[in-house]
């Protein structure tokens, strides 16, 4: 049981983890002019509908 528990509270902070990053880099990537974008094969309508946030360091 309690491995149970601590083995679904780390995935949760996993994947939470993940979603943050992926928006960070998301974020950072709007800043890329739209040829870039393209030659990346992703556009900043995509981008912007999967969620970016900027976070200053």
């Amino acid at each position: 049981m309690a491995t149970s528990f601590l083995h679904n509270a780390y995935r949760r902070l996993v994947d939470a983890r993940e979603r943050q990053v992926s928006r960070y880099v998301n974020g950072a990537l709007l800043n890329l002019d739209d040829a870039t974008l393209s030659s990346m094969g992703t556009s900043r309508e995509e981008l912007r509908r999967k969620g970016a946030k900027s976070y200053v360091f």
